[in-house]
């Protein structure tokens, strides 16, 4: 094996235990963090109506706080930016623009209504979009540090 596929292997099982450990962090914030609202009330909590709860967020930033606008909204964003980073890292068939969409809206809609159907968190069309725009904004992340590197080599 030469040097570089050594490294590159290296490379890949490190990205891979970052990888879960994202994802086993994802899931304790979504489903698990009760300091951020994560309990099980027994109630469906739903909103079908794209960018109301966003749009309610920043007009009533001043009684929800800066801390709440934060954390929901720039917050869904961040917390998907590493499975649109990670995707196209870990393998070759995830680094279409399309397919890193799709897969985080598919990530993203599975956590909705698991959400929906556990009373732990609600079920938000908001969040699917601020969910997907993050892992798109991982994707672009990605390809800025893959040239990044390809230009040092």
């Amino acid at each position: 094996m030469s040097r570089s596929g050594g490294s590159r292997t290296a490379a890949r099982v490190v990205g891979w235990i970052f990888f879960i450990v994202y994802i086993a962090a994802l899931v304790y914030f979504l489903f698990f963090a009760e300091g951020y609202g994560r309990v099980i009330d027994g109630a469906m909590h739903y909103n079908l109506e794209p960018f109301r709860e966003i749009k309610r967020f920043l007009i009533h930033y001043d009684v929800l706080g800066w801390q709440a606008v934060v954390l929901n909204i720039i917050g869904n964003v961040v917390g998907f930016m590493p499975f649109g980073f990670f995707l196209p890292l870990l393998s070759a068939k995830e680094r279409r623009l399309l397919m890193v969409l799709l897969l985080t809206f598919e990530l993203s809609l599975t956590v909705e209504v698991i959400q929906l159907f556990t009373g732990v968190g609600s079920f938000d069309v908001d969040d699917l979009i601020l969910n997907t725009l993050g892992g798109v904004l991982g994707y672009g992340c990605y390809h800025l540090f893959s040239n990044l590197s390809k230009s040092f080599r």
